[in-house]
Protein backbone atom coordinates (compact mmCIF):
# COMPACT_ATOMS: atom_id res chain seq x y z
CA UNK A 1 0.00 0.00 0.00
CA UNK A 2 1.45 3.56 -0.97
CA UNK A 3 2.04 5.98 1.84
CA UNK A 4 -0.83 8.26 0.49
CA UNK A 5 -3.40 5.73 -0.05
CA UNK A 6 -2.30 4.55 3.89
CA UNK A 7 -2.43 8.07 5.08
CA UNK A 8 -5.86 8.72 3.16
CA UNK A 9 -7.77 5.28 3.88
CA UNK A 10 -8.74 6.09 7.47
CA UNK A 11 -9.81 9.50 6.12
CA UNK A 12 -12.35 7.63 3.83
CA UNK A 13 -13.93 6.00 5.81
CA UNK A 14 -14.76 8.89 8.37
CA UNK A 15 -15.76 10.61 4.86
CA UNK A 16 -18.32 7.90 3.61
CA UNK A 17 -19.61 7.91 7.01
CA UNK A 18 -21.04 10.99 6.90
CA UNK A 19 -24.82 12.07 6.22
CA UNK A 20 -25.38 12.95 2.40
CA UNK A 21 -25.66 16.46 2.07
CA UNK A 22 -27.43 18.82 -0.12
CA UNK A 23 -26.96 18.23 -4.29
CA UNK A 24 -24.70 20.78 -4.87
CA UNK A 25 -22.60 20.32 -1.01
CA UNK A 26 -22.45 16.75 -1.31
CA UNK A 27 -20.95 17.37 -5.30
CA UNK A 28 -18.68 19.69 -3.70
CA UNK A 29 -17.90 17.22 -0.99
CA UNK A 30 -17.22 14.58 -3.30
CA UNK A 31 -14.76 16.27 -5.64
CA UNK A 32 -12.60 17.59 -2.52
CA UNK A 33 -12.39 14.28 -0.90
CA UNK A 34 -11.25 12.86 -4.51
CA UNK A 35 -8.46 15.75 -4.85
CA UNK A 36 -7.54 15.28 -1.53
CA UNK A 37 -6.84 11.64 -1.98
CA UNK A 38 -4.50 12.40 -5.00
CA UNK A 39 -2.35 14.76 -3.21
CA UNK A 40 -2.14 13.09 0.29
CA UNK A 41 -0.57 14.92 3.08
CA UNK A 42 2.37 17.32 1.78
CA UNK A 43 5.74 16.21 3.11
CA UNK A 44 9.08 18.29 3.41
CA UNK A 45 10.26 17.65 -0.21
CA UNK A 46 7.09 20.02 -1.05
CA UNK A 47 8.41 23.90 -1.04
CA UNK A 48 5.51 24.90 0.63
CA UNK A 49 6.25 22.76 3.33
CA UNK A 50 9.87 21.95 3.73
CA UNK A 51 9.96 23.43 7.15
CA UNK A 52 7.02 21.98 8.78
CA UNK A 53 6.39 18.18 8.70
CA UNK A 54 3.28 17.31 9.32
CA UNK A 55 3.98 13.22 9.93
CA UNK A 56 2.31 13.32 13.17
CA UNK A 57 -1.00 14.30 11.71
CA UNK A 58 -0.99 12.05 9.16
CA UNK A 59 0.25 8.92 11.31
CA UNK A 60 -2.65 9.88 13.76
CA UNK A 61 -6.29 8.79 13.70
CA UNK A 62 -9.37 11.31 14.11
CA UNK A 63 -12.70 10.50 14.71
CA UNK A 64 -14.65 13.36 12.63
CA UNK A 65 -16.77 15.18 15.07
CA UNK A 66 -19.37 18.06 14.69
CA UNK A 67 -18.32 21.40 15.79
CA UNK A 68 -20.87 23.87 16.12
CA UNK A 69 -19.31 26.92 17.02
CA UNK A 70 -20.70 30.22 19.10
CA UNK A 71 -21.65 33.27 16.90
CA UNK A 72 -22.58 36.17 18.57
CA UNK A 73 -23.25 39.81 16.47
CA UNK A 74 -23.86 38.37 13.45
CA UNK A 75 -26.31 40.76 11.58
CA UNK A 76 -29.68 39.33 9.83
CA UNK A 77 -29.45 35.87 8.39
CA UNK A 78 -27.93 35.44 4.80
CA UNK A 79 -29.39 34.76 1.72
CA UNK A 80 -30.50 31.20 0.88
CA UNK A 81 -28.07 30.73 -2.16
CA UNK A 82 -25.24 32.87 -0.74
CA UNK A 83 -23.47 29.89 0.73
CA UNK A 84 -23.98 27.70 -2.72
CA UNK A 85 -22.78 31.07 -4.51
CA UNK A 86 -19.16 31.43 -2.80
CA UNK A 87 -18.34 28.16 -1.00
CA UNK A 88 -15.37 26.69 -2.21
CA UNK A 89 -15.00 28.96 -4.78
CA UNK A 90 -12.21 31.25 -3.28
CA UNK A 91 -10.14 28.93 -1.14
CA UNK A 92 -8.92 26.65 -3.85
CA UNK A 93 -8.91 22.84 -2.74
CA UNK A 94 -6.73 22.02 -5.72
CA UNK A 95 -3.31 22.60 -4.60
CA UNK A 96 -4.04 22.25 -0.77
CA UNK A 97 -4.36 19.18 0.76
CA UNK A 98 -5.78 20.79 4.02
CA UNK A 99 -8.36 22.68 1.91
CA UNK A 100 -9.70 20.22 0.21
CA UNK A 101 -9.69 17.86 3.60
CA UNK A 102 -11.16 20.84 5.40
CA UNK A 103 -13.97 20.96 2.25
CA UNK A 104 -15.06 17.17 2.05
CA UNK A 105 -15.95 17.51 5.62
CA UNK A 106 -18.09 20.46 5.68
CA UNK A 107 -21.51 20.33 7.53
CA UNK A 108 -22.41 23.42 9.80
CA UNK A 109 -20.56 26.27 7.53
CA UNK A 110 -20.99 29.97 9.18
CA UNK A 111 -22.23 32.00 6.44
CA UNK A 112 -22.51 35.49 7.26
CA UNK A 113 -23.55 38.46 5.23
CA UNK A 114 -22.95 41.82 6.32
CA UNK A 115 -25.79 43.90 4.03
CA UNK A 116 -24.70 46.70 1.56
CA UNK A 117 -23.56 49.97 3.49
CA UNK A 118 -24.13 48.59 7.17
CA UNK A 119 -22.31 49.60 9.81
CA UNK A 120 -22.29 46.63 12.21
CA UNK A 121 -21.11 48.55 15.84
CA UNK A 122 -20.23 45.70 17.83
CA UNK A 123 -17.90 42.83 16.75
CA UNK A 124 -18.75 39.60 15.14
CA UNK A 125 -17.96 36.65 17.11
CA UNK A 126 -17.23 33.03 15.87
CA UNK A 127 -15.95 30.47 18.81
CA UNK A 128 -14.72 26.98 18.12
CA UNK A 129 -13.83 24.30 20.74
CA UNK A 130 -12.47 20.87 20.25
CA UNK A 131 -12.03 17.64 22.02
CA UNK A 132 -9.68 14.84 22.87
CA UNK A 133 -9.12 13.01 19.95
CA UNK A 134 -11.61 14.68 17.42
CA UNK A 135 -11.01 15.95 13.77
CA UNK A 136 -13.40 19.27 13.13
CA UNK A 137 -13.59 21.26 9.79
CA UNK A 138 -14.25 24.52 10.78
CA UNK A 139 -15.63 26.13 7.42
CA UNK A 140 -16.87 30.18 7.80
CA UNK A 141 -17.86 32.12 4.56
CA UNK A 142 -18.28 35.95 5.35
CA UNK A 143 -19.42 38.53 2.61
CA UNK A 144 -19.33 42.02 3.52
CA UNK A 145 -21.45 44.37 1.05
CA UNK A 146 -20.10 47.07 -0.72
CA UNK A 147 -19.95 50.65 2.06
CA UNK A 148 -20.24 48.47 4.50
CA UNK A 149 -18.36 48.14 8.16
CA UNK A 150 -17.67 45.42 10.39
CA UNK A 151 -15.41 43.76 12.61
CA UNK A 152 -14.83 39.99 12.96
CA UNK A 153 -13.32 38.28 15.71
CA UNK A 154 -12.54 34.43 15.07
CA UNK A 155 -11.18 32.21 17.98
CA UNK A 156 -9.81 28.74 18.71
CA UNK A 157 -9.42 26.67 21.42
CA UNK A 158 -9.83 23.23 23.34
CA UNK A 159 -8.61 20.40 25.32
CA UNK A 160 -6.53 17.46 24.53
CA UNK A 161 -4.55 15.89 21.23
CA UNK A 162 -6.97 16.75 18.61
CA UNK A 163 -6.61 18.38 14.90
CA UNK A 164 -8.43 21.73 14.18
CA UNK A 165 -8.72 22.35 10.07
CA UNK A 166 -10.03 25.43 9.27
CA UNK A 167 -10.78 27.44 6.24
CA UNK A 168 -12.39 31.27 6.45
CA UNK A 169 -13.37 32.94 3.17
CA UNK A 170 -14.20 36.50 3.44
CA UNK A 171 -15.37 38.30 0.33
CA UNK A 172 -15.19 42.43 0.40
CA UNK A 173 -17.22 44.40 -1.44
CA UNK A 174 -16.17 48.12 -2.79
CA UNK A 175 -15.06 50.28 -0.19
CA UNK A 176 -16.14 48.04 2.49
CA UNK A 177 -14.43 48.27 5.98
CA UNK A 178 -13.36 45.01 6.98
CA UNK A 179 -11.63 44.78 10.61
CA UNK A 180 -10.38 40.87 10.57
CA UNK A 181 -8.79 38.95 13.93
CA UNK A 182 -8.26 35.36 14.37
CA UNK A 183 -7.02 34.35 18.06
CA UNK A 184 -5.80 30.43 18.15
CA UNK A 185 -5.31 29.46 21.83
CA UNK A 186 -5.63 25.57 21.16
CA UNK A 187 -4.60 23.01 23.30
CA UNK A 188 -0.64 22.35 23.88
CA UNK A 189 -0.99 18.92 22.40
CA UNK A 190 -3.10 19.54 19.70
CA UNK A 191 -3.00 20.28 15.73
CA UNK A 192 -4.37 22.88 14.28
CA UNK A 193 -3.89 23.89 10.33
CA UNK A 194 -5.99 27.18 9.01
CA UNK A 195 -6.25 29.00 5.99
CA UNK A 196 -7.91 32.62 5.42
CA UNK A 197 -8.77 33.44 1.90
CA UNK A 198 -10.19 36.92 1.41
CA UNK A 199 -11.18 38.67 -1.99
CA UNK A 200 -11.16 42.75 -1.50
CA UNK A 201 -13.38 44.79 -3.82
CA UNK A 202 -12.14 48.10 -5.14
CA UNK A 203 -11.30 50.62 -2.47
CA UNK A 204 -11.66 48.32 0.56
CA UNK A 205 -10.00 48.87 3.76
CA UNK A 206 -9.05 45.33 5.09
CA UNK A 207 -6.99 44.37 7.98
CA UNK A 208 -6.63 41.29 9.23
CA UNK A 209 -4.57 39.84 12.54
CA UNK A 210 -3.41 36.63 13.52
CA UNK A 211 -2.25 35.57 17.31
CA UNK A 212 -1.72 31.86 17.74
CA UNK A 213 -0.26 31.51 21.29
CA UNK A 214 -0.87 27.17 21.29
CA UNK A 215 -0.89 24.00 19.97
CA UNK A 216 2.15 21.53 19.58
CA UNK A 217 1.83 21.56 15.45
CA UNK A 218 0.09 24.94 13.93
CA UNK A 219 0.26 26.10 10.13
CA UNK A 220 -1.33 29.50 8.99
CA UNK A 221 -2.25 30.42 5.31
CA UNK A 222 -3.48 33.83 5.04
CA UNK A 223 -4.03 34.66 1.09
CA UNK A 224 -5.17 38.26 0.66
CA UNK A 225 -6.09 39.57 -3.44
CA UNK A 226 -6.68 43.09 -3.24
CA UNK A 227 -8.21 44.94 -6.17
CA UNK A 228 -7.69 48.82 -7.79
CA UNK A 229 -7.28 50.97 -4.63
CA UNK A 230 -7.51 48.54 -1.85
CA UNK A 231 -5.62 48.95 1.39
CA UNK A 232 -4.54 45.66 3.61
CA UNK A 233 -2.81 45.49 6.52
CA UNK A 234 -1.92 41.93 7.78
CA UNK A 235 -0.40 41.51 11.05
CA UNK A 236 0.66 38.77 13.08
CA UNK A 237 1.77 37.56 16.48
CA UNK A 238 3.52 34.25 17.58
CA UNK A 239 4.70 33.29 20.68
CA UNK A 240 5.97 29.64 21.32
CA UNK A 241 7.84 27.61 23.65
CA UNK A 242 8.40 23.89 24.72
CA UNK A 243 8.54 21.89 21.12
CA UNK A 244 5.87 23.74 19.77
CA UNK A 245 5.82 24.66 16.37
CA UNK A 246 4.11 27.19 14.55
CA UNK A 247 4.47 27.74 10.34
CA UNK A 248 3.29 31.50 9.14
CA UNK A 249 2.96 31.55 4.90
CA UNK A 250 1.21 34.79 3.97
CA UNK A 251 0.73 35.65 0.15
CA UNK A 252 -0.29 39.35 -0.50
CA UNK A 253 -1.67 39.39 -3.83
CA UNK A 254 -1.52 43.01 -5.70
CA UNK A 255 -4.06 42.26 -8.70
CA UNK A 256 -4.84 45.46 -9.72
CA UNK A 257 -3.14 49.33 -9.63
CA UNK A 258 -2.52 51.24 -6.81
CA UNK A 259 -3.06 49.08 -4.17
CA UNK A 260 -1.14 49.50 -0.73
CA UNK A 261 0.07 46.59 1.89
CA UNK A 262 1.37 46.62 5.03
CA UNK A 263 2.78 43.60 6.96
CA UNK A 264 4.17 43.13 10.53
CA UNK A 265 4.73 39.59 12.18
CA UNK A 266 6.34 39.18 15.32
CA UNK A 267 7.34 35.55 17.01
CA UNK A 268 8.97 35.11 20.22
CA UNK A 269 10.35 31.61 20.35
CA UNK A 270 11.79 29.91 23.68
CA UNK A 271 12.60 26.60 24.67
CA UNK A 272 13.52 24.18 21.52
CA UNK A 273 10.68 25.68 19.61
CA UNK A 274 10.11 25.99 16.15
CA UNK A 275 8.42 28.99 13.84
CA UNK A 276 8.56 29.48 9.95
CA UNK A 277 7.76 32.72 8.30
CA UNK A 278 7.44 32.57 4.74
CA UNK A 279 5.37 35.87 3.21
CA UNK A 280 5.02 36.18 -0.22
CA UNK A 281 4.23 39.98 -1.90
CA UNK A 282 3.17 39.88 -5.58
CA UNK A 283 2.25 42.44 -7.92
CA UNK A 284 0.63 42.10 -11.06
CA UNK A 285 1.90 43.17 -14.51
CA UNK A 286 -0.87 45.82 -14.50
CA UNK A 287 -1.01 46.84 -10.27
CA UNK A 288 1.18 49.81 -11.17
CA UNK A 289 1.70 52.49 -7.94
CA UNK A 290 1.39 49.50 -5.71
CA UNK A 291 3.07 50.55 -2.51
CA UNK A 292 4.21 47.32 0.04
CA UNK A 293 6.25 46.76 2.75
CA UNK A 294 6.26 43.57 4.97
CA UNK A 295 8.52 43.26 8.10
CA UNK A 296 8.99 40.49 9.93
CA UNK A 297 10.98 40.29 13.56
CA UNK A 298 11.47 37.40 16.24
CA UNK A 299 12.67 37.57 19.33
CA UNK A 300 14.64 34.31 20.10
CA UNK A 301 15.48 33.51 23.82
CA UNK A 302 16.73 30.16 23.19
CA UNK A 303 19.99 28.55 22.18
CA UNK A 304 17.71 25.54 20.89
CA UNK A 305 14.70 27.50 19.35
CA UNK A 306 14.86 27.79 15.55
CA UNK A 307 13.11 29.76 13.24
CA UNK A 308 13.05 29.87 9.39
CA UNK A 309 12.46 33.16 7.94
CA UNK A 310 11.55 33.87 3.36
CA UNK A 311 10.62 37.02 2.63
CA UNK A 312 9.43 36.53 -1.14
CA UNK A 313 8.78 39.47 -3.58
CA UNK A 314 7.42 38.43 -7.02
CA UNK A 315 7.18 42.05 -9.11
CA UNK A 316 6.00 42.02 -12.65
CA UNK A 317 5.24 46.25 -12.94
CA UNK A 318 7.69 48.32 -12.94
CA UNK A 319 6.41 51.36 -11.06
CA UNK A 320 5.95 50.39 -7.62
CA UNK A 321 7.56 50.68 -4.17
CA UNK A 322 8.19 47.88 -2.40
CA UNK A 323 10.08 46.52 0.90
CA UNK A 324 10.61 43.71 3.07
CA UNK A 325 13.16 42.72 5.27
CA UNK A 326 13.14 40.04 8.60
CA UNK A 327 15.22 40.10 11.85
CA UNK A 328 16.09 37.57 14.14
CA UNK A 329 17.73 38.32 17.22
CA UNK A 330 18.45 38.07 21.20
CA UNK A 331 16.99 40.49 24.07
CA UNK A 332 19.22 43.96 23.61
CA UNK A 333 22.25 43.89 25.82
CA UNK A 334 22.28 47.48 26.54
CA UNK A 335 18.30 47.70 27.34
CA UNK A 336 19.02 44.77 30.15
CA UNK A 337 21.92 46.55 31.62
CA UNK A 338 19.79 49.80 32.13
CA UNK A 339 16.77 48.00 33.88
CA UNK A 340 19.18 46.31 36.01
CA UNK A 341 20.88 49.30 36.88
CA UNK A 342 17.38 50.63 38.02
CA UNK A 343 17.24 47.96 40.61
CA UNK A 344 15.12 45.58 38.62
CA UNK A 345 16.49 41.80 38.74
CA UNK A 346 17.47 40.10 35.30
CA UNK A 347 14.70 38.01 34.85
CA UNK A 348 12.07 40.16 35.38
CA UNK A 349 13.68 43.16 33.01
CA UNK A 350 13.63 39.82 30.52
CA UNK A 351 10.66 39.93 31.04
CA UNK A 352 9.59 43.52 30.54
CA UNK A 353 11.53 43.74 27.30
CA UNK A 354 9.72 40.33 26.07
CA UNK A 355 6.21 41.97 26.93
CA UNK A 356 7.32 45.09 25.15
CA UNK A 357 8.31 43.20 22.37
CA UNK A 358 5.23 41.57 21.77
CA UNK A 359 3.20 44.51 22.56
CA UNK A 360 3.65 46.07 19.67
CA UNK A 361 1.25 43.94 17.77
CA UNK A 362 -1.18 44.10 20.93
CA UNK A 363 -1.19 47.61 20.50
CA UNK A 364 -2.73 47.48 16.91
CA UNK A 365 -5.84 45.69 18.41
CA UNK A 366 -9.10 47.55 17.71
CA UNK A 367 -11.12 44.94 19.62
CA UNK A 368 -10.92 46.84 23.40
CA UNK A 369 -11.85 43.26 25.44
CA UNK A 370 -9.80 41.31 22.82
CA UNK A 371 -6.77 43.73 23.54
CA UNK A 372 -7.46 43.54 27.51
CA UNK A 373 -7.33 39.68 27.55
CA UNK A 374 -4.19 39.46 25.24
CA UNK A 375 -2.74 41.69 27.65
CA UNK A 376 -3.35 39.71 30.45
CA UNK A 377 -2.43 36.81 28.78
CA UNK A 378 1.34 38.37 27.77
CA UNK A 379 1.31 39.62 31.56
CA UNK A 380 0.87 36.39 33.12
CA UNK A 381 3.16 34.64 30.70
CA UNK A 382 6.05 36.26 30.82
CA UNK A 383 5.52 37.32 34.85
CA UNK A 384 5.66 33.93 35.36
CA UNK A 385 9.24 33.16 33.69
CA UNK A 386 10.19 36.53 35.66
CA UNK A 387 9.83 34.34 38.88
Amino acid sequence: MSAVAEQTGQWLAEFTRQEKAAPWLQGLRDSAFQRFAELGFPTTHDEEWRFTNVAPIARSHFASATSVPLVTGAPAGPEANLAEQYLGKLASFQANAFVALNTAFVRDAVVIQVPRGAVVEKPIRIEYGNADGAYVAPRALIVVGPDAHCTIVESYSGAGRYFTNAVTEIVAGDCAVVDHYKVQREDTSAFHVATLQAQLGRSTNFSTHSISLGGALVRNDVNVVLSEGTEATVNGLYIVNGTQHVDNHTSIDHAKPHGASHELYKGILDGKSAAVFNGRIIVRKDAQKTDSKQTNKNLVLSDDAVIDTKPELQIHADDVRCTHGATIGQLDAESLFYLQSRGIGKQQARSLLTYAFAQDIIDRIQVPDLREQLEKFLFEKFHEHAQ
